[in-house]
């Protein structure tokens, strides 16, 4: 099977569908409180690059937007349908939006994610992410991580 990644908008009615099954992914295990994740009006910016993953059959398996945020881009919204998992799309995912990066002459790639989501932090770890502070307007909160990779 060949992944194919390419730009989409998030306000299509498939970057909805996928928009909406992270939240809904998101909240089964933490609270409304814990998430910090953009809508899809906010990733339809034009500093917002919105990728969506596709099997053969052009079903959509996954998603991930960049935001530019000059020196570095931040991740949002990575999630990978159930019917995608196992398959090595969210590191397809990941590996297109850090090229996507270092083509535009970015330094670095953070994010910020839940503690709790042990697979994704497993990913970004396998990476290269490591663990830091908060960046940009976030502030410490219990139940997140933030995370860099230098380009």
């Amino acid at each position: 099977m060949t992944i194919t990644i390419a730009p989409q908008s998030p306000l299509s009615p498939e970057g909805q569908a996928l928009i909406a099954a992270s939240q809904e992914a998101l909240l089964e295990v933490l609270g409304p409180d814990e998430i910090f994740s953009f809508s899809a009006e906010y990733l339809a910016a034009p500093s917002v690059t919105f990728l969506v993953g596709r099997d053969d059959a052009g079903e959509p398996l996954g998603c991930v937007a960049m935001v530019d945020c000059r020196d570095y881009v931040e991740v949002k919204r990575l999630y990978v349908a159930p019917r995608g998992r196992r398959r090595g799309v969210a590191r397809l995912l990941m590996e297109d939006l850090e090229n996507r990066a270092r083509e535009a002459g970015h330094e670095a790639v953070r994010l910020e994610t839940g503690d709790v989501l042990v697979a994704a932090v497993q990913l970004y770890t396998t990476l290269g992410y490591a663990v830091r502070g908060p960046f940009g307007d976030y502030e410490a909160h219990p139940a997140s991580l933030f995370m860099e990779k230098l380009l």
